[in-house]
């Protein structure tokens, strides 16, 4: 784990046993009950806002497979976290510079947030997004480029 200085975490970053890293640039802010959750690589460029409320991972945490899910889940319970991902999928995401995330967004493995990118509240981000892009919704879907003006 790596954080930058004057960055403020209120939230919680959590790193599974079986990998995982997570890098924070400078002059970040982290809300109150946002939770980032790595399994393979989270990194957030300078100057971020993650508002309230949050939820950032990497990785589908379990097996799509129930019979499984469910004994990894028995296991979990009586030994804490896996040290192997066994079938578990993960891909990083990346939060460029400058970047905006509002209160009740999730943000799910695979993604990249470009710089100076807006995603507003409540918005399930499944795909990349351009920088200097507003997204919405749920799924996240473009409302909008910043004007250079506005940047």
């Amino acid at each position: 784990m790596n954080i930058g200085d004057n960055t403020h975490i209120r939230g919680q970053l959590l790193i599974f046993k079986y990998g995982g890293k997570i890098k924070i640039g400078t002059d970040c802010y982290i809300g109150e009950g946002t939770k980032i959750w790595s399994g393979d690589s989270i990194e957030i460029g300078n100057n971020v806002l993650i508002s309230h409320n949050v939820n950032i991972i990497d990785t589908n945490s379990h097996e799509i497979n129930s019979k499984i899910r469910n004994e990894r889940y028995k296991d979990l319970l009586l030994n804490g976290h896996w040290v192997d991902k066994g079938e578990i999928i993960t891909e990083a995401i990346v939060i460029e510079d400058n970047a905006w995330i509002s209160f009740g967004v999730i943000i799910l493995k695979g993604v990249k947030i470009g710089k100076g990118a807006i995603v507003a509240a409540g918005a399930v981000v499944t795909k990349d997004v351009d920088e200097w892009t507003i997204v919405a919704g749920n799924p996240a879907e473009v409302k909008r480029k910043i004007p250079i003006e506005e940047r």
